[in-house]
């Protein structure tokens, strides 16, 4: 109970601190979305390779490091050719989030 307590109150807190201190530029913010969107494929990739048990904690921390990185370099690099190659990544980590969750539904209706 109290840890559930903890967790809630720091997300509070987060949130607000996260309102009230604007870090982030207009400039920068279709960089870090397409980073977050990669780093958000490795998480829920990282997370079907546990269920497989398939896990590794090296290839994990590395993937989640190059794929942020190369998703902004590709949408920097679309803003330098003043093309939107950002989109190109939005798609790829967006098809490979759906099918990294559609193997993580299939394997829970098979174990449930």
């Amino acid at each position: 109970m109290w840890m559930w307590l903890s967790i809630f109150f720091c997300l509070l807190i987060g949130l607000f601190v996260g309102l009230q201190v604007p870090v982030m530029s207009f400039v920068l913010t279709k960089y870090m979305s397409v980073a977050v969107l990669a780093a958000l494929d490795s998480v829920i990739g990282g997370i079907r390779a546990y269920m497989e048990d398939t896990f590794d904690l090296t290839v994990f921390i590395t993937g989640f490091l190059m794929n942020a990185l190369l998703a902004a370099g590709l949408a920097y690099l679309g803003d330098l050719l003043r093309i939107e190659l950002y989109l190109a990544a939005v798609v790829v980590f967006g098809t490979r989030i759906f099918q990294n969750l559609g193997t993580i539904r299939r394997f829970l209706l098979k174990k449930y």
